[in-house]
């Protein structure tokens, strides 16, 4: 679990930094948000904050797609960091507790810290990962995929860390990715927004917690609490 988990934290987030593919210039659609909105929201999500962009990316225009579209991927962007960071923040915790399935993968051994187990692997079920990964990144941008749901891209309106379903795939899936089991089907906007946000606020604590578990795996003593980490000698930016 922990393998995936970190993994797809660094291809999601590859993936993230680029410009969707497959998307024309066109009319944006009413849900897009502004500049005013975004700084609206972000104190619907964090009122002791607020508004934080010390950068100005909210101010920037991506491939020249307008600022409301670039607004639109930034959002998108977070929410689905945040998504792979609460998996590989739990998924390392797991892990490390010498919590698994009943089962083990292939290069598995007792005593394995989670960066250790990904490098034990072989380099087929490693493939297998990133391929799976790269697959659900394709899918979530394809426009066919997106409008099959009744929805649109997030750069033309469409909602930020939306997932779209596996109705169009030729052979059919049992569960969705998202929400498999149907619980927020009946969920009302309001309250769908309201969970956002707890999710929002949840996965940047995540982001910030993973990569504390990576730094001080790297650099002993580099955070405070942490100094029951193991130490890693591997390199996380060499997936393979």
């Amino acid at each position: 679990m922990n393998t995936f988990a970190a993994l797809s934290c660094f291809v999601a987030s590859a993936a993230a930094f680029h410009a969707p593919a497959g998307i024309a210039a066109g009319t944006s659609a009413v849900s897009m948000m502004d500049q005013s909105g975004l700084k609206s929201l972000a104190s619907e999500q964090n009122p002791a904050i607020g508004f934080f962009d010390p950068v100005k990316l909210s101010e920037q225009d991506f491939w020249d797609q307008g600022s409301d579209a670039t607004i639109g991927w930034i959002r998108h962007a977070e929410i689905k960091h945040g998504r792979v960071a609460m998996a590989a923040f739990v998924g390392y915790c797991a892990h490390a507790n010498g919590i698994h399935f009943p089962w083990t993968t292939p290069g598995y051994e007792p005593g394995l810290t989670p960066p250790q187990l990904w490098d034990n692997l072989p380099l087929a079920a490693q493939l297998q990962v990133v391929v799976f990964v790269g697959f659900l990144e394709f899918w979530s941008e394809n426009a066919f995929v997106l409008e099959s749901d009744g929805q649109k891209h997030y750069m033309r309106g469409g909602k930020p860390g939306y997932f779209p379903s596996f109705k169009a795939l030729p052979h059919p899936v049992p569960f969705n990715l998202y929400d498999p089991f149907g619980f927020s089907k009946d969920m009302d906007d309001a309250k769908k927004a309201k969970r956002l946000n707890m999710e929002v606020n949840n996965g940047r604590l995540a982001m910030i917690g993973i990569f504390g578990f990576l730094a001080e795996a790297k650099v002993p003593h580099s955070v405070p609490f942490l100094s029951f980490i193991p130490q890693y000698s591997g390199d996380f930016m060499q997936p393979f």
